[in-house]
């Protein structure tokens, strides 16, 4: 069955473009001009989304925030295609919970690899263990494949990228993870993204995190630990 692919942009163009070069390839192609139609398509289960920022009526920066509030949608891979380009427009759209960040002009070639990659990661084969797939420390339960967190008695949401690095931290803890390695675990290698990201995410992951925000360690020049269980 061909993997659904919805294409967010109000430039008619482009979506004529990523369109044919995407059904070339295999992929059955949803579209939408506009932000309210994106939320709207995204409820036919499309296995990734190509979504501008600049829209009319919802922005796409909107549009993120309501798919990964809701369960039905959290989990659907967003690539952020846009003309803005500077290192705070990344850092912001992935600290919303995009997988990926494409400035304009397209490659359509450059953007179909982006899309297998995604493809990739989200449907490889998850470990059958016990252990991978709910993480227990320090009061805090972290249920992999439904990606809930529970800090003591409270279910606490996180965004998809902040829960990717709140769970590897938490799996390998007690010992130091670089940068390098949090963001070919959570990114993969062939995301180019900045150091400051990494930053950004343990921020968000210590605010929800309350009391307990401290479990991770900044390792100064290196990078961050999950405190192990004494």
């Amino acid at each position: 069955m061909p993997k659904r692919i919805l294409i967010v942009d109000d430039e008619p163009d482009i979506i004529r473009l990523l369109k044919y070069n995407l059904e070339k390839e295999g992929f059955e192609v949803l579209a939408a001009n506009d932000g309210i139609k994106a939320i709207e398509r995204a409820g036919e289960h499309p296995d990734l989304i190509v979504l501008d920022v600049m829209m009319p009526k919802m922005d796409g920066w909107e549009v993120v925030r309501r798919l990964k509030r809701d369960g039905r949608t959290a989990d659907i891979p967003v690539i952020f295609l846009t003309a803005k380009a500077s290192e705070m427009d990344e850092v912001v759209g992935l600290e919303l919970g995009a997988d990926d960040y494409v400035v304009k002009p397209i490659s359509p070639r450059k953007l179909i690899a982006r899309i297998n990659s995604r493809l990739r990661r989200r449907h490889a084969p998850a470990e059958a263990s016990e252990v991978d797939q709910v993480i227990r420390a320090h009061g805090i339960v972290i249920n992999v494949p439904n990606y809930s967190v529970r800090v003591g008695n409270d279910d606490i949401f996180f965004p998809r990228k902040e829960f990717e690095v709140l769970s590897y931290l938490a799996r390998h803890r007690g010992r130091v993870m670089t940068r390098d390695m949090i963001l070919n675990a959570v990114w993969g290698e062939d995301v180019l993204v900045v150091d400051r990201t990494i930053d950004v995410h343990i921020r968000g992951i210590r605010e929800k995190l309350g009391k307990r925000g401290d479990l991770i360690e900044t390792v100064k020049g290196v990078g961050y630990r999950f405190k192990e269980e004494e």
